[in-house]
């Protein structure tokens, strides 16, 4: 369960900081190079990759200095695979704009999307500790997927439990602590964890899947049976009912 916490495309362009203040004859490109690199992610979000291109490679001439303008560069020459491009206007944003965690987040998502973990967790566990972060759980529970990623799962343990002691009633901590305590054979633990999650969230096919199987290996057949009734008439499309319906028995 390697699902990333934050919506990377999320980004609010619009309320991004300049690198320096626009002098009046500057303010009209600066807000269209803004409105292009908005469109530019909503393009994204239609995976309508070209049209994407188009806005953001606009928005890059109008206003090269906006740190948003260069992360949404980033997000759309990451889509298109160009990684070592994206990586530069990843960098370039965070040159602009050091010290924004919601950036520093962002560029962690892709270091370890991109393999380069080690940076990754040191970028996510940056943006966790900054003052003005107002939601350090996400980025340590970010920085946990990605040292689950490096198969350093201590580590990654040791990093979702930071992000349930910043925030108790994390649903997508207490989901990712509890796959890990099943993977690693402490089914009570991660019961008790799928407890708490299913008290704060509202179920998914990936939770009802997890506690299926939570519960067949704590020979609770019974309360598997009701998960499985449970995505089946819930989720029926998704990928875990699949499974089932295709006889995949959950263990």
């Amino acid at each position: 369960m390697t699902r990333w916490l934050i919506p990377v495309l999320a980004m609010l362009v619009a309320g991004g900081a300049l690198a320096a203040p626009a002098a009046p004859s500057e303010a009209p490109m600066v807000t269209a190079a803004r409105l292009n690199a908005q469109l530019a992610v909503a393009y994204l979000k239609q995976n309508d990759v070209v049209t994407a291109q188009e806005k953001i490679d606009k928005a890059l001439t109008q206003n090269p200095r906006d740190p948003g303008v260069q992360m949404s560069a980033g997000l759309v020459y990451e889509r298109l695979q160009q990684l070592d491009k994206a990586d530069r206007h990843f960098a370039e944003a965070l040159r602009l704009e050091p010290h924004n965690p919601d950036m520093i987040n962002n560029y962690a998502v892709f270091q370890c999307r991109r393999g380069h973990y080690a940076q990754g967790q040191k970028l996510f566990e940056q943006a966790a500790r900054s003052p003005s972060y107002t939601t350090p759980e996400v980025a340590y529970a970010n920085a946990g997927v990605c040292a689950r990623s490096a198969k350093n799962l201590p580590q990654a343990e040791e990093l979702f439990r930071k992000a349930l002691a910043a925030r108790s009633d994390y649903p997508d901590a207490l989901l990712q602590l509890a796959d890990l305590s099943y993977a690693r054979g402490a089914g009570l633990a991660a019961r008790g964890l799928l407890d708490r999650y299913f008290n704060v969230a509202t179920a998914t096919p990936e939770s009802l899947w997890l506690a299926l199987r939570v519960e067949r290996s704590l020979g609770d057949l019974q309360a598997a049976d009701r998960y499985r009734s449970q995505l089946q008439r819930d989720f029926p499309d998704s990928d875990q009912a699949r499974q089932l319906r295709n006889g995949a028995s959950g263990e």
